[in-house]
C-alpha cells in the first residue's frame, strides 16, 4: 500500500486565451507536466525558492524516489523510521 502524499492537491479550473494555451503546450517536453510546470510558475511570481537537490529535505527526497519507484517499499519504511527520529 502507497502511503498518502504530505502535500494535497486541488484542482482548479482557468479561462486562458486558446492561443496562449496552443504555445504554452508547444513548448512543453514530451515528458513535462503543464501542472508541474504552473506549479513552478506560481512559486516563482510568490517569491519562493524552488526545491533543488541542494534545498531539499530529507522527506522530499524520499517521497521523490517512491513517487518514481526509485526504492521499493522496504527501503521506504527505515528511511521513514530514521526520518522521524532526526531532528
Amino acid at each position: 500500500m502507497k502511503r498518502r502524499t504530505m502535500v494535497h492537491s486541488r484542482a482548479i479550473h482557468v479561462n486562458v486565451p486558446i492561443s496562449l494555451l496552443e504555445r504554452f503546450d508547444q513548448e512543453l517536453g514530451f515528458k513535462e507536466s503543464r501542472s508541474k510546470l504552473i506549479c513552478n510558475l506560481m512559486e516563482e511570481h510568490l517569491g519562493l525558492p524552488p526545491i533543488t537537490l541542494g534545498n531539499a529535505s530529507l522527506a522530499q527526497l524520499v517521497r521523490h524516489l517512491v513517487k518514481h519507484d526509485a526504492i521499493d517499499s522496504t527501503l521506504e519504511s527505515l528511511l521513514l523510521q530514521v526520518l522521524a527520529k532526526s531532528p
